[in-house]
């Protein structure tokens, strides 16, 4: 067991029940035997395995409704080693972890950003969202932090650098503030604003759940490193306060973040839809799940799935979370079982198994650790605690808002002039190609002037995730057209439907 102890700082408070809250703090430091630590960093990647197959059958099945307590989630017998065989790419968010892993393996703690973003651009696994639109922008020699940025990715706050974040919270112990320069490098490769923050956040719930055992605490203490006035911040902290005001009822707490904070603007799949991969909503299902888990395994994983949205991704995180608070050892055999039979097989699009990555996690640990000051010898591990503090405040989007969503329909040679009234529009599509090499080249004009001359790959790895798009412009009437300069035989570009953007919301209408 980790030696180790928190200082009480007094109670001061109490909940809506009436009992008494104990407030704790970080310890200046934490002395553990490196088994302890070790055991940690398994936990935390075997948490994040099982959670991600158990919920693997409902992701994004139950989108802005939960998962009814009627609706089983089996557990069968080889049901992680099937999923490892049959649908590896369940397991992205656990690959996309080891990309990063692996650079510092390789590279060492200082490695350059560069190599994290080409490592991830030139891989050979399928990307969405967030990490296609970066990996399109890097492979177009748009390197982060804009390959990121929300004006040239269309995606920067989705949930994509929550998911694959936990690796900075493994490799740095009680650590928060060094977990969120790790973030800082390796976050904004994909994501900006709140989309960052999921990241930044998940990761230092990783760091602090190596030094305490009170879920209340590291959630709230891992908060620190987020902005107060940031949209994020915001719906965090009301999970926290609706957990108290309602402890027994996880339930009531999702109907108020679903009331609250489920819009999406960014996203162009999540605007005007019951889709949301927004990291401030998924977030917010990883924290109920920890919150009224109660420091349950299954209860844990359980809860954070049956919110619905990216189920599989929420209930990894969750997981990973308090795996590493409790320990691979304390990973009821029930959960177990089923992981064993895997963990000397190498992920899909890697040559890492989670044998290894228990491995590589711990060694980079111990490096963090020492380079922060703490002490490592044949035995024990002591790290020096870090007192949270709040990253850069950043907003995606600003000042822009969906008011419109316009079908299409017609092939790019085919499209008229396209008007439009705001300040911003995005264009959803695809390239279709007898030849997957055919990279497609077209000028988009605003109001008759050259706005942009794009590469449109046909094939699906390399593929820019929407055709085109432009924020911030003057507000006003605005007209669109395209000019395809190397048009090919069977080759279309479909132009499926626009985001439209203004200045401010849409007026809802009153109708007598």
């Amino acid at each position: 067991m980790a030696a180790f102890t928190l200082l009480l700082v007094g109670l001061l408070g109490c909940n809506h029940s009436g009992t008494t809250i104990q407030r704790k703090s970080l310890p200046a430091e934490v002395t553990m035997s490196r088994d302890a630590l070790m055991d940690k960093i398994k936990g935390g990647w075997a948490g994040k395995t099982i959670a991600c197959t158990y919920a693997g059958p409902t992701e994004f099945k139950f989108n802005g409704t939960m998962i009814q307590d009627y609706t089983p989630i089996s557990w069968p017998d080889g049901i992680v080693k099937q999923w490892y065989t049959n649908s590896s790419g369940l397991y992205d968010d656990i690959y996309m972890n080891l990309t990063f892993v692996n650079v510092f393996d390789r590279l060492g703690l200082d490695a350059p950003v560069d190599s994290f973003a080409m490592a991830f651009a030139t891989a050979e696994y399928k990307l969405w969202h967030a990490n296609q639109a970066a990996r399109y922008n890097i492979l177009q020699g748009l390197m982060p932090p804009a390959s990121g940025h929300w004006l040239n990715n269309p995606h920067a706050d989705d949930i994509d650098f929550q998911i694959e974040a936990d690796f900075a919270g493994l490799m740095a112990p009680g650590m928060p503030n060094t977990s969120s320069e790790i973030s800082d490098k390796i976050g904004h490769i994909m994501n900006y604003g709140d989309g960052w923050y999921g990241g930044v956040y998940v990761a230092a719930m990783y760091t602090l759940a190596f030094v305490s055992d009170d879920m209340e605490f590291i959630v709230s203490e891992a908060l620190k490193t987020i902005p107060q006035e940031s949209r994020y911040y915001q719906c965090m902290k009301d999970v926290i306060d609706w957990h108290r005001q309602y402890p027994d009822d996880w339930k009531r707490t999702w109907f108020e973040c679903e009331k609250k904070w489920s819009e999406d603007i960014g996203c162009p799949d999540g605007v005007f839809a019951a889709f949301n991969i927004d990291a401030v909503i998924n977030s917010a299902y990883i924290l109920i799940g920890l919150l009224y888990g109660e420091g349950d395994f299954y209860k844990t994983m359980d809860i954070a799935t049956r919110c619905g949205q990216d189920s599989d991704c929420n209930a990894a995180s969750a997981a990973g979370i308090l795996g590493t608070m409790i320990g691979y050892n304390k990973i009821p055999e029930y959960w177990m079982k089923n992981l064993r039979e895997v963990e000397d097989m190498d992920f899909a699009y890697t040559s890492i198994s989670l044998n290894k990555a228990y491995q590589m996690s711990f060694d980079q640990a111990l490096l963090v650790v020492e380079r922060n000051g703490g002490r490592v010898n044949n035995n024990n591990v002591t790290i020096f605690c870090q007192q949270p503090v709040p990253v850069r405040y950043e907003k995606s989007f600003e000042g822009m808002y969906p008011i419109d969503k316009k079908g299409i329909n017609k092939m790019i040679d085919n499209a008229d002039t396209i008007t439009f009234e705001g300040t911003g529009i995005v264009f959803k599509g695809n390239v279709r190609a007898k030849n997957e090499n055919y990279v497609g080249l077209v000028e988009m004009y605003i109001d008759g002037e050259l706005v942009e001359t794009a590469n449109l790959p046909a094939l699906f790895t390399t593929r820019r995730h929407e055709l085109f798009w432009k924020y911030m412009l003057p507000k006003g009437k605005h007209r669109v057209t395209f000019q395809w300069l190397n048009p090919e035989k069977d080759t279309y570009i479909h132009l499926q439907e626009a985001i439209i953007y203004s200045d401010a919301p849409i007026k809802k209408h009153h109708h007598d």
